[in-house]
């Protein structure tokens, strides 16, 4: 017992000259998280009456995963980010399981086209989520162990290319090609970072891009996301119905937006209120304003993590700082973008506020690594 309790305070106390946490991305992070769940509470209303016979059904459920969150939060900001690197090949290892899981019958869950859940005893589990985080870990120690062998294309782009085409094989066949882009950016990113060449970058690039427009050809309701982007009115009844009814959201917000409460877009009209289409509600009720500084907000958690990266004590922390952060900006632009209409719309969630536990989980265990390592960088930092 007297073993436990020391590994216990060995895992917790803190390393010698580290300092307070970046507080300016704490208060960031939680403004958006508390907007975000009043704006939750709006959006889905409507639904949740007419679906659940509660209007704070979702809201309720959402509650849930962020208390689960904020103790995940607290936990992964308070042990040593260093102290996860010993693990890497296991969070290796469990993403592939978790994203294998989606296809054992009695466990898969089918929402809409794809098989991205898993349900145990009554509550679902997106794995990919998970994989985010998990895979950015491995990646990042990949990378620190590899730092004078990535020119070498049999020990550096060689096995990236083979780990991340395992991944994105995997999500592919969900299908959940919008999680699989996060991860993509994110790691050719890290990996730029992390010291790989360009050359081998821009070699990935292509290849990815002729196997996503064989993807596309050969999956029509893809290929109808990108023609919605260039013609919304192309099947303003079917395929581009989401994205009219998001444009009329968006439009109708003005610059100061209908009033908290006031969407007419959340009664049934547009689909998917509690998921990526949150943020078409948002702007509706609030308008433009409240939604540029939303996205400011996100930025600035880019340039606190940015700051955190550049100051961090090591390769891994830089590397894992700037990966967490990456994720979070592609993500929200990817929302954001679908919304607005200037990309195809991926259906991934907002972060900090769409509903969803798996989403609010993996992200705010991320924010609590960053956190930790912003609790260790050389002080010059700001």
């Amino acid at each position: 017992m007297s073993t436990l309790k020391q590994a216990i305070n060995k895992l917790f106390s803190p390393r010698s000259g580290e300092h307070g946490p970046d507080r300016n991305l704490i208060i960031a992070t939680g403004i958006i998280i508390v907007f975000g769940i009043i704006m939750l509470s709006s959006a889905t209303s409507v639904k949740a009456y007419l679906e659940h016979g509660s209007s704070y059904f979702y809201f309720k459920r959402q509650l849930f995963g962020l208390a689960l969150g904020l103790i995940a939060f607290w936990f992964f900001s308070r042990v040593d980010y260093r102290f996860w690197k010993k693990y890497a090949i296991w969070f290796l290892a469990f993403s592939i399981l978790l994203l294998v899981l989606v296809f054992i019958p009695g466990l898969s869950a089918t929402y809409g086209k794809a098989r991205s859940w898993i349900e145990v005893f009554g509550f679902s589990l997106q794995p990919s989520e998970f994989v985010k985080i998990f895979f950015l870990l491995y990646l990042a120690t990949w990378l620190e162990n590899r730092e004078k062998k990535l020119h070498d294309v049999s020990q550096g782009i060689g096995p990236f290319v083979v780990i991340l085409g395992l991944i994105g094989f995997l999500m592919i066949l969900q299908p959940d090609v919008g999680t699989l882009s996060i991860i993509a950016i994110t790691s050719l990113l890290v990996y730029f970072v992390g010291g790989g060449k360009i050359i081998h970058i821009i070699t990935i690039l292509i290849i990815g891009g002729l196997i996503f427009s064989l993807m596309i050809y050969m999956k029509p309701y893809q290929m109808d996301r990108f023609k919605c982007v260039f013609d919304p009115s192309f099947s303003s009844d079917d395929k581009c119905y989401q994205t009219n009814q998001s444009l009329i959201a968006v439009g109708s917000g003005g610059f100061f937006g209908r009033g908290l409460g006031e969407s007419r877009q959340k009664f049934m009209y547009l689909p998917e209120v509690e998921g990526d289409s949150i943020f078409s509600v948002i702007a509706e009720e609030t308008g433009f304003i409240v939604c540029s500084l939303l996205v400011v907000l996100y930025i600035y958690i880019f340039y606190r993590g940015y700051l955190i990266s550049k100051y961090a004590p090591d390769k891994f922390g830089r590397i894992l700082a700037l990966g967490i952060v990456s994720w979070i900006n592609i993500q929200m632009f990817l929302n954001v973008g679908g919304m607005i209409n200037i990309v195809p719309m991926t259906g991934l969630p907002l972060p900090f506020i769409s509903y969803g536990g798996s989403a609010i989980l993996s992200s705010l265990i991320a924010m609590g690594i960053l956190v930790n390592i912003s609790k260790q960088t050389r002080l010059n930092g700001g």
